[in-house]
């Protein structure tokens, strides 16, 4: 059983039509699983799959029905960094990270301290001051994943954190992403980008149409599926083989169009 949210854990979500589910945990996987299926979640299935995870959660945290501090104090434990997100582009990085930093009640010069110091080590400190309408998908992407974690939060969601991202970009978020599971941290990670995932993954669940038909570390499904790929293990399990087909008939379109 997971007593606290303390413990190391990682949740990878693959939004694909059929989700792949990774979850690594210092404790037994079962006390949180969560269905996501594309755009639309499978509501009931994901809370049954979460409610563990909150309830440990909520053991540990105040009561949110008391008071806005403790609601507050709540939304502070948390971070989110969305696909697409409104970036209030107008703004430069650091007055919209300065507004961030005020929804979370961090003061202004901790605010600017520590935004200096993220978007330096995203590369991004020569264009601290510069409006965010001229910026490139991978720019915004910096500013967004920095706004999701600048009060460092417990629990985090990630969709599609990669999204834009130049190589040496990606390395280094895979390498943050490593080193806040170490510290600890609760992340939910949703991509279609399964390669990474296998990579960066403990354990993983991968459910077809809101069933689990797979669960484990990557080595074991790799040998029980007899596959070499998180990818061919996921067409393998799901019987969704039909990629190579439809590949082969999309160039015989392109050829004799």
């Amino acid at each position: 059983m997971m007593s606290s949210l303390t413990n190391r854990r990682f949740v990878s979500l693959l939004s694909i039509p059929l989700l792949a589910a990774q979850v690594s945990f210092s404790k037994p996987l079962d006390r949180t699983q969560a269905t996501i299926n594309g755009e639309s979640i499978l509501e009931s299935e994901f809370q049954k799959a979460i409610q563990p995870a909150l309830e440990a959660f909520q053991k540990s945290a105040p009561s949110v029905e008391q008071t806005p501090e403790r609601v507050m104090e709540i939304k502070k434990r948390i971070g989110y960094i969305p696909e697409q997100a409104a970036l209030y582009d107008v703004l430069t990085p650091l007055e919209f990270l300065e507004f961030i930093g005020s929804l979370y009640s961090i003061s202004k010069a901790d605010v600017q301290r520590k935004s200096m110091e993220l978007l330096r080590l995203f590369e991004l400190q020569n264009q601290a001051e510069n409006r965010m309408n001229s910026f490139s998908k991978g720019m915004k992407q910096k500013v967004l994943l920095i706004s999701g974690l600048l009060h460092n939060p417990e629990i985090i969601f990630l969709d599609e954190p990669l999204s834009g991202l130049d190589a040496n970009a990606v390395i280094l978020v895979k390498e943050i992403l490593q080193q806040l599971k170490q510290a600890g941290k609760t992340i939910f990670y949703s991509s279609h980008i399964m390669d990474v995932v296998e990579k960066i993954s403990d354990r993983i669940v991968i459910i077809n149409k809101g069933e689990v038909i797979a669960d484990g570390t990557f080595e074991s499904l790799k040998n029980s599926a007899h596959q070499g790929s998180l990818e061919n293990i996921f067409t393998s399990l799901t019987g969704n083989d039909e990629q190579k087909s439809t590949a082969g008939a999309f160039i015989d379109v392109l050829k004799n169009g």
